[in-house]
């Protein structure tokens, strides 16, 4: 039992369960369990989590390990969706570091002024493109945090040892622009070379205060993220969640799938609508997966990936395509829509990165049930209000064939016969804890494609037929330290064998048995 007294927020008491209003004394953590299950709405529990976060850290550890899966939509998306939009006028204190236009020239001393030294994982971000919110500013802040959180909760990396960092350049969003309330730099955003120099500075500081810092970037808006990927990735332990943790979840979803039609990936063509760096990252990784698992070469891989984007399918006849674009813009006549190029490509995987709420409708899955017996459709597109559709709507248009995957959790449901079909949950938790804890292990010095590839795989391996039955394409969430400590442990061995790593000293000879030991746990407080 914990000795602190739960002292709230003033928001956080008008609008919570009266239950919890009642709650004093020493902070039992089953009791606490019931109060937060009594609490209606989703931002009252995030705030509630942050207060008991901050008065009595033990026992939010001990709900967040024991309730996972539970707990998990309150502290990611699609709760934190809403907290960036409100991060500014919630009652709150921000836990991570803010490095301002203000900083310039001062980011390494800021950094060394940091309380905890010892950091091995940092989130950040700029706050250009939260979830499918679009510009969030410096409100952006509450993705980092949130996301920095997982790596303990799903691969037990030391909280103490976490960073979550926002990048504050600047937004265009007006109305942040014209609240009073708004902490943030009240400026346009910095763009082109200025942004490109700034960056530099904060990356080249980060390198400096710490060598082997692994580094999550985190919803930088399309011109930036793309650059900054290929900038950094082999001058430091880098990677984007967006584009490379969304493609390795996205592919073991799709190799998960695949199974259950029994065709492998090679013969299937994916139709994506959208085409941002989430899209194209997972095409790339797929493309990745056919070249090194199946032989193909990296365009054959590709011309198995076909993308619509604001003006329609991205082809060979458009002009004036973003780079990332154009190593998927093929020799196929032009569409102008997702429903002409469904029925000109007669794609067997549809996947939504658009975030265009409801674009599935029932005539586009019906149009992918008359293509193949059991449709792959996975509507990615986070926060909940901004999926191409829900999962009831595909089960029920599809008749219960659809091989389904979304990027926000669904509720199960039950067929006419009464039997239950669980919505997946493409969930990147699943995938950059457990290759982040790798790196920090071995101290990699790089983290590659192939990472992601061997990742996806071994997710895709722990669900059997009969649970790719009932929907289940990744094993339940609440398994995700065992999940882990097995995605780790491959990971971290193939860095080895690579040269990217090194071997610990300490190391014991089963990869899987070092990975659970070194886990961090409430107990260790």
């Amino acid at each position: 039992m914990a000795t602190a007294t739960l002292t709230l927020s003033r928001s956080s008491l008008d609008l919570a369960d009266a239950r919890f209003k009642s709650l004093k004394g020493p902070i039992d953590a089953d009791l606490m369990w019931e109060v937060f299950c009594g609490i209606p709405e989703g931002i009252d529990r995030y705030l509630v989590l942050r207060d008991l976060l901050t008065v009595a850290p033990k026992v939010y550890y001990q709900l967040l390990l024991r309730h996972t899966e539970t707990i998990l939509p309150f502290i990611y998306t699609p709760t934190v969706g809403e907290a960036c939009e409100r991060y500014h006028q919630l009652p709150l204190k921000t836990r991570g570091l803010y490095l301002t236009l203000h900083d310039r020239g001062n980011i390494l001393n800021k950094l060394q002024a940091w309380p905890t030294q010892d950091i091995k994982v940092t989130v950040i971000t700029d706050g250009e493109r939260i979830l499918g919110l679009g510009d969030l500013g410096a409100n952006g802040m509450g993705i980092s945090e949130g996301k920095i959180t997982l790596y303990t909760a799903a691969a037990g990396v030391d909280p103490q040892q976490c960073l979550p960092i926002c990048v504050d350049v600047g937004t265009n969003n007006p109305k942040l622009l014209a609240d009073p309330d708004y902490h943030g730099i009240k400026a346009p955003r910095l763009t082109g070379a200025e942004f490109d120099g700034f960056m530099a500075e904060v990356m080249e500081g980060l390198r400096a205060w710490r060598p082997h810092l692994l580094v999550q970037f985190e919803d930088f808006g399309n011109n930036n993220a793309f650059r900054l990927l290929e900038a950094w990735r082999h001058k430091m332990c880098a990677f984007n969640d967006d584009i490379q943790g969304t493609a390795c979840i996205t592919l073991a979803g799709l190799l998960s799938a695949v199974r259950a039609t029994g065709k492998p990936l090679q013969q299937h063509r994916l139709l994506f609508l959208g085409a941002g760096e989430a899209g194209t990252g997972i095409g790339e990784l797929v493309a990745q997966y056919l070249h090194l698992r199946h032989g193909l070469s990296l365009e054959e891989g590709r011309q198995r990936c076909f993308f619509l984007d604001s003006k329609g399918l991205v082809c060979s006849s458009r002009s004036n395509l973003q780079h990332h674009k154009q190593p998927f813009a093929h020799e196929v006549p032009f569409c102008p829509d997702l429903k002409s190029a469904i029925a000109a490509l007669k794609p067997t995987a549809l996947i939504g990165v658009s975030t265009i709420a409801k674009a599935f409708d029932q005539e586009v899955v019906e149009a992918m049930c008359g293509l193949a017996e059991r449709p792959i459709i996975f509507p990615l597109s986070n926060p909940t209000s901004k999926s191409e559709c829900s999962f009831e709507d595909a089960f029920r248009w599809s008749n219960g064939k659809v091989l389904f995957a979304s990027g926000s959790p669904f509720a199960p449901l039950h067929d006419a016969a009464g039997g239950l079909h669980h919505p997946a949950q493409a969930n990147n938790a699943y995938i950059f804890p457990a290759v982040g804890f790798a790196a920090v292990l071995t101290q990699s010095r790089e983290i590659t494609d192939e990472m992601f590839v061997l990742a996806a795989e071994e997710l895709s391996k722990m669900t059997d037929m009969q649970e790719l039955e009932q929907g289940r394409l990744f094993p339940p969430f609440q398994r995700i330290r065992a999940i882990s400590k097995v995605l780790a442990g491959r990971v971290a061995q193939h860095m080895v064998a690579a040269g990217l790593g090194a071997l610990p000293g300490d190391f014991t000879g089963d990869w899987e048995v070092y990975v659970a030991d070194r886990m961090w746990h409430y107990d260790h407080m």
